[in-house]
């Protein structure tokens, strides 16, 4: 059975990207950038707005205030392109330009659903907010990772990542500082019905 890992990489307000910056808010360091090239093989899954960013930037467009990418966002940037991924969209129309890229056009939580249950790989997100917050409230999620950059974006922070969550209870499997400033927390999480009426030990 695959596992299904939702990672974000966030600033530390939980925003997904802020208007003006750089890719990884031009903060990551040799020891984060080393522990990315780590990262087991992926099958991504993401939805019809990340597929359009992400194909974009793969052929060639820079993202707006940048005059060209960084190495760092390159080599971000081509591992993808070279990934395996799977796009959930009723509006993106086959072929799909971005090399290995499947378009899925059935419901994404059952589609993830019969993919878990059949597949033996990790399965991970890419950006794809709504998406992983509905597979987060379908049980489907095995692990949350957020890697968080000392940064706070009140006035340019776009992508607010928790709107619209429910209540989840989230026990913490791994933590780790990369460069200093950088804090990486994994969790295992449990969408919640209710807030819990007793205090955990």
């Amino acid at each position: 059975m695959s596992e299904l890992l939702v990672d974000f990489i966030t600033s530390l307000d939980g925003y997904a990207s802020g208007e003006g910056w750089p890719g990884f808010w031009g903060l990551e360091g040799p020891e984060y950038l080393a522990w990315l090239g780590e990262q087991p093989e992926v099958t991504y899954l993401m939805g019809a707005n990340t597929y359009r960013l992400m194909s974009g930037f793969a052929a060639g467009e820079v993202p707006s205030g940048q005059d060209e990418f960084r190495p760092e966002e390159e080599a971000s940037v081509n591992e993808l392109t070279q990934a395996s991924k799977v796009v959930f969209s009723s509006s993106l129309e086959e072929p799909l330009t971005w090399a290995n890229s499947t378009l899925v056009r059935d419901d994404a939580v059952e589609a993830v659903r019969a993919m878990k249950s059949s597949g033996s790989g990790l399965l991970g997100t890419i950006g794809s907010l709504s998406l992983c917050r509905s597979l987060l409230r379908a049980g489907l999620v095995d692990r949350f990772r957020v890697v968080m950059f000392p940064v706070i974006t009140g006035a340019t922070g776009e992508e607010r990542i928790y709107d619209g969550y429910p209540d989840v209870a989230l026990e913490m499997i791994e933590h780790r500082t990369f460069d200093g400033r950088i804090q990486l927390v994994e969790y295992k999480p449990r969408v919640l019905d209710h807030p819990p009426l007793v205090t955990p030990a």
